[in-house]
Order: C-alpha cells, then structure tokens, then sequence
C-alpha cells in the first residue's frame, strides 16, 4: 500500500473499500476455506492409510480379494464423490448469490462514467446532455464516495481488462462489445487500478486512478473540469502554448480554450490537476513532464506519442503552460 498526497493509495482484493469488493472478498475467503479444507482432508486420509499400512500386518496374497475391505473402499469412495458434488455445488450456489448481489446495484446508480481503453492509456469521459459538453479526461476518474457510479466500458484497438481490486471486479473490454460495471466506494481516497489482460507491449504501465471524495469535492472539481483551459497569464506561458499549437502536439492533443482538438491523445485541457503522467507510468512532476515531452520513448517505449523536436527554450515553457492547466 502506498501513500499518495496524504490519501491511501488502494490495490487489492484483500482491501476491500466497497460493498462490490467486499462481496468478491467474501467469496475469496469462502472458496480458500473450502480448498484448505479438503487439502488437509486428503492429507489427513493420505496419512492414515500410510500409518495402517506400516502398522496392520497382512497375510493376504498381492492379488487376494477381500469382499469385506472391498465393500468398506466403494463406501468411502461414495462417499467422497458425494461430499466433493456437495462441496460444488455450495461453491457454485455461493458464487451465483455473489454475482446476483454485485448485480443488483446496476439501475441505481446515481452518476455515469465512460472509459474507453486505448494502448496504453484511458480515455475517461462524464456525458453531459450535449456530447460538446462532455468532461473528457485521462487515467483519472473521480466519484462521490458513498454513492453507486456505473462504468460504460468500451476499447477502440484491443481487448484491456478494467481492474480496481479494492472497489470492484475485473470486467473485459472488447472492441464492438461494450460492457458495464459498478463501483462504490466507503471512505475517500485514491483507489489504484490497472488493465489486466495482455494488450501489448506497454501493457503493465496502464493504470488508473479512482479518486473518490466528498460529493462537495466531486461538484468542486466537475465545474472545474467543465471549464476551458486559463489563458496564459506571462511571457514564458505564452511561448509555451504557442510552441504548444505550432508543433505536432496539437495534432494529436485537445487543450479546450484554444485551436488544439487533437483527438489520438488524452485531453490535456486539465493536466496539471491529475496525479500521474502517461498512465501513471510518471508522477505529475516539473521534471517528469519534461522527461516525458522531450523522449517519450525513453519513459514509455512503444508507446503512441512521438519525439517532438523543441528547443531546450521551447521546451521548459510548454512545461511552464501545461503546469497552469488545472
């Protein structure tokens, strides 16, 4: 567990922040008392056969049938058929209760989420009544705490899998399948999740980030995020946005407030307000942002964003305009 801005930074099953999580919880236990069980079950039969074998002296032939022994194994071998379709069928009954319980918070959800899986990074979007109006962010989402937020799941290149263990289960994003889940989380706090299923090269470094806070802090920061980026207030963030817009990084980036809408690459208008850089690859740093600007490759390899040439200038005013994009 790691600490982050004073807030516990959750990622795990065993910590579990939400009533989705605390249910696969529950059923984790459930299932290793099961399995721990019938481990020491078969060691303790597996024992005592070995010890009445060195202990009870036969006079019988290798191949020598005795009916009464006989009749005594297929009742122990019943018998532990039966008890393994019980145990089954408990564990299947258990499991299906679990599922229809996570399922029955889906409908009263009172804010919605879509996050589309990109390689390697997470377009998070808060649909508004009109699409231009949508808040569109990256790698971050921020909820209420305390109230159900349902996650519309799409990809638009290959299969990612959403996972924030300490709030919810995994759930697959197909491309052309979309999906859902829903996430709840008990206390405030930053919540770590990642993308669990193979997606290609830079696939352990696409993480994401929940923050879940007071529904004060979550308006504060939805009107915040609603606005277009501040105008540069100086001389250095002047020159940083127009080497900004003079460059490929308008291309691929929207900073909205001004004539990038660029749509390849995750939203910038708000950066500086996030907590990480490149899917939480990089912490959201003077230095790192520049690490990153000025060698992408270097931080990330394989990764979408290209070198941009910028002058040693040109590229610390950049880094001074982005920093003002909270």
């Amino acid at each position: 567990m790691l600490v982050l801005g004073g807030c516990s930074d959750w990622q795990s099953t065993l910590h579990p922040q939400g009533a989705n999580a605390r249910r696969i919880f529950d059923l984790i236990w459930s299932f290793s008392a099961v399995a721990a069980g019938t481990w020491l079950l078969v060691v303790l039969a597996l024992a005592a056969a070995l010890l009445r074998r060195r202990l009870v002296e036969t006079t019988r032939l290798p191949f020598e049938i005795d009916s009464r022994q006989e009749r005594r194994f297929t009742g122990v071998v019943a018998s532990a058929i039966a008890l393994t379709v019980l145990v089954l069928a408990i564990l299947t009954t258990t499991s299906f209760f679990a599922g229809k319980s996570i399922a029955s918070l889906s409908g009263t959800e009172t804010l919605t989420v879509r996050v589309t899986g990109h390689q390697w990074w997470w377009e998070v979007r808060y649909p508004q009544d009109e699409p231009w109006q949508a808040i569109v962010t990256a790698n971050e989402i921020h909820i209420p705490v305390g109230e159900p937020v349902k996650v519309e799941l799409d990809s638009l290149d290959v299969i990612h899998s959403f996972w924030v263990p300490s709030l919810a289960g995994k759930r697959d994003l197909i491309p052309g399948r979309p999906s859902e889940l829903t996430l709840i989380a008990d206390k405030p706090g930053l919540y770590r999740g990642q993308c669990a299923e193979f997606c290609g090269y830079q696939h352990a470094h696409m993480a994401i980030t929940v923050v879940a806070e007071s529904r004060k802090a979550f308006d504060a920061w939805r009107s915040g995020q609603g606005a277009a980026a501040p105008a540069p207030a100086g001389d250095e963030e002047h020159r940083g946005q127009r080497a900004f817009l003079s460059t490929g990084c308008a291309l691929c980036h929207t900073i909205r407030g001004t004539p990038a809408s660029g749509t390849l690459g995750p939203d910038l208008t708000h950066l500086a307000s996030r907590h990480a850089l490149a899917a939480d690859t990089l912490a959201m740093t003077p230095g790192a942002l520049a690490a990153w600007i000025a060698d992408p490759q270097s931080m990330k390899p394989g990764a979408k964003m290209p070198r941009i040439a910028l002058s040693a200038d040109d590229l610390n005013a950049v880094v001074t305009y982005l920093g003002t994009l909270e």
